[in-house]
């Protein structure tokens, strides 16, 4: 691992599942190494995967396989721009289709817990646009679970 910082996620024991799940939906995504215990730790025993190295869209990852002591929140997430609805929605139902769970605002959950934003490039545009653009973009954000990329557009435009 030579990266200066890396993100560590917690997993109960799924870390590489999850780590090929992320590898195998997003772009520049890949599994890098797959670490064992060499000895018995709080999650499992020696010769279990331990840690999995990994990159989600280029970012650097190290998934622990730590037990079922601590749980993903919505404090940490994931925040991944897309260019259209056919990129929101294969992101989107790629998560929420393999046991995730869909919540509000482009955010959704995985079946291990962790929290995407999948976010539309057409509603950051807008909302850094300020004023009433970001004003009409906003609320029409509130109101949806997957971002509608046409609606937005349609909210900035008035």
């Amino acid at each position: 691992m030579a990266n200066k910082n890396t993100i560590c996620l917690w997993y109960d024991k799924d870390a590489e599942e999850a780590a090929n799940f992320y590898a195998g939906v997003f772009p520049d995504s890949a599994v890098t190494a797959v670490h064992k215990a060499p000895g018995d730790f709080p999650g499992g025993t020696a010769g279990q995967v331990l840690t999995v190295e990994f990159t989600v869209c280029g970012v650097p990852c190290l998934g622990l396989n730590g037990g079922p002591t601590f749980k993903q929140s919505e404090a940490f997430s994931f925040q991944i721009a897309t260019d259209d609805q056919a990129e929101t929605d294969r992101y989107w139902n790629a998560i929420v289709g393999n046991g995730g769970a869909e919540s509000a605002c482009g955010w959704c959950k995985d079946k291990w817990g962790l929290s995407w934003q999948i976010t539309p490039r057409v509603l950051t545009d807008a909302m850094a646009q300020g004023g009433a653009v970001a004003q009409r973009a906003f609320q029409a954000m509130m109101t949806m679970r997957k971002i509608d990329v046409a609606q937005i557009e349609a909210a900035a435009r008035g």
